[in-house]
């Protein structure tokens, strides 16, 4: 089942993605992340409510770490993506693409240390596999790897700290979730996501009532374009959830890769695209990992 779960959120944030960057040309970065979270902590709570009321499921008794885990969490993952974009801005997409993909290994090991559910030997082979595919796939046909390791400078200091933040935030959802017992997963998934998603609509209306007040008018104007992602990131992320719910965080991201895989299959089924003999390795390489971290991790 988590399978099935981590490839259909997979799909939500490829798809939530794409709707997203078409806000650029008229939002920030801060400002289309707010659009995400704003939209996501109602959709959540109101799950919530009908889960815990209607449902008649038993609300589970919450433990005080709950709370400060799902803050760092939500925290980590706003992080993640300004650095992620300061990485971008940096150097370029693809070099930020590359130090944020540390993710892979960040995950496995915050996830070994923090909730004690590290991988097995081979599984930790395979998301090298992964991580080493998804390397070459960013890496643009031609550059030389020692312009990729420099490790000195902002981008890689920036992409190495987004991946932490997301491998912080996908631990922090599987801690918070097996926090809450035994219950049904969807249940515990869907009280962690609203808990988040309130935690990172007051960080980041803060941020922007102080850095970039005039954002609120253009949300409001721009509400009916906004809505869409919204519901998409809300879907994608209780997704999420609910999918390291079920499994270990370290072997939902990296099946989570599979989005780079989907982007070639897109580009090369609708857009007609072409593509080089290494990137299809390279694709080869993340599949193979993939697989190997799901079966052998």
């Amino acid at each position: 089942m988590w399978i099935v779960v981590t490839l259909v959120a997979t799909v939500f944030q490829t798809v939530r993605t794409a709707a997203q960057g078409r806000l650029r040309d008229a939002l920030s970065v801060n400002a289309a992340g707010f659009v995400r979270y704003v939209v996501g902590a109602p959709l959540a709570l109101a799950a919530s409510l009908a889960i815990f009321t209607i449902g008649g499921q038993e609300l589970p008794s919450i433990p005080t770490r709950f709370w400060f885990i799902v803050a760092l969490a939500g925290v980590a993952q706003i992080v993640g993506t300004i650095a992620l974009i300061t990485a971008f801005d940096q150097r370029d997409f693809a070099i930020g693409t590359v130090y944020s993909k540390t993710e892979v290994i960040q995950v496995a090991v915050f996830s070994a240390v923090l909730v004690g559910e590290p991988l097995r030997p081979m599984g930790w082979v395979a998301s090298m596999v992964v991580l080493l595919g998804v390397i070459r796939l960013a890496v643009p046909a031609g550059t030389p790897l020692k312009s990729i390791l420099r490790l000195g400078d902002r981008a890689a200091i920036a992409g190495v700290i987004a991946g932490g933040g997301f491998a912080l935030a996908a631990t922090g959802i599987r801690w918070a979730s097996t926090s809450l017992g035994d219950g049904p997963a969807i249940a515990r998934a869907v009280l962690t996501l609203a808990a988040m998603n309130t935690v990172q609509t007051v960080v980041n209306a803060l941020w922007l009532a102080a850095r970039e007040p005039t954002s609120f008018r253009t949300l409001a104007t721009l509400w009916r374009r906004t809505l869409p992602v919204g519901i998409l990131s809300v879907a994608g992320s209780a997704a999420w959830a609910i999918a390291m719910s079920l499994e270990s965080a370290a072997k939902v991201r990296t099946l989570g890769q599979a989005e780079l895989l989907l982007a070639f299959v897109i580009s090369h089924r609708w857009l007609r695209e072409h593509h080089r003999a290494g990137e299809l390795v390279a694709s080869g390489l993340v599949l193979v990992g993939i697989i190997g971290v799901t079966v052998l991790g």
